[in-house]
């Protein structure tokens, strides 16, 4: 499973039902953009290790972008980008998903309802 950026950043913020998620999840995968959405709103080096712990923690494994991916992302943003507005991070990251097979966590699931073959998986806070 590909655990979305608003999931994780709700962990990283006390949530006790995105705490529980995630640590009953055994392994999970993200994103290398949520990697790079959850450092951007990083304040400190200090959050930046204790993430970098805590991906440890969690066995996580970061899932790059390659050809394929970047193909059905901006597939994805051509054909729906003017009607339903996908965003090129949401894109990458649902191309990802449906690349490797893997559903996705989010409590963003308007943002993915429109990408075809998606397995959405509704995390709720």
């Amino acid at each position: 499973m590909i655990v979305d950026t608003d999931v994780i950043t709700w962990y990283m913020k006390g949530n006790e039902k995105a705490y529980k998620t995630i640590e009953n999840l055994g392994k999970f995968f993200i994103s290398v953009v949520t990697y790079m959405e959850l450092v951007q709103g990083m304040r400190s080096n200090n959050e930046l290790n204790t993430f970098r712990r805590a991906l440890y923690g969690w066995k996580s494994k970061i899932l790059y972008i390659s050809e394929d991916i970047s193909v059905k992302a901006m597939f994805f943003v051509e054909q729906h980008y003017l009607s339903h507005s996908v965003q090129l991070a949401d894109a990458l990251i649902g191309a990802t998903a449906i690349a490797y097979g893997l559903p996705i966590l989010t409590g963003n699931d308007k943002h993915y309802k429109i990408i075809k073959d998606l397995q959405i998986k509704k995390f709720r806070s």
